[in-house]
């Protein structure tokens, strides 16, 4: 063996401290610190105000998540509920008569839209929910742009 490596496995003398050495316990209230250096008597107590960082726990941490989230959601729904849409314009009104469907009055009335997008503006300026329409039902017709 070499000689460095004999130095390397020889065990080194450790030292416990002396019971002596030890500071002595004390309770230490909520708003107080106690620094390496204090002593034990009350003149030298220095009262320190307690760190107001505080920490959150992993349950807390999603908890703010979850309501920030839920508050920018909150805001995007109002915001969206409050921006109307263009409203279209109303050119003129029509009645349906008997036999006639809804693409015949889109394709009469819009003639220079395709009939699927003329059907569309119809049903969306009159609120309806299906292309059934019947004799005398009186429909507004939008005007193009």
């Amino acid at each position: 063996m070499s000689v460095g490596a004999v130095g390397v496995f020889a065990p080194e003398s450790a030292r416990m401290p002396s019971r002596t050495a030890r500071p002595r316990l004390r309770l230490v209230g909520p708003d107080e610190r106690v620094g390496p250096d204090e002593r034990m008597g009350p003149e030298d107590r220095v009262r320190q105000p307690a760190s107001s960082a505080m920490q959150y726990t992993r349950r807390g941490r999603l908890a703010i998540a979850l309501l920030a989230t839920a508050g920018v959601a909150l805001l995007t729904v109002l915001l969206a509920a409050s921006v109307d849409a263009a409203a279209p314009t109303i050119d003129h009104a029509t009645t349906v008569v008997a036999g006639q469907t809804l693409s015949e009055v889109a394709a009469v009335q819009l003639p220079g839209l395709p009939i699927p997008d003329a059907v569309a503006r119809i049903q969306l300026v009159n609120g309806l929910n299906s292309s059934q329409v019947h004799a005398g039902q009186s429909l507004l017709i939008p005007a193009l742009p």
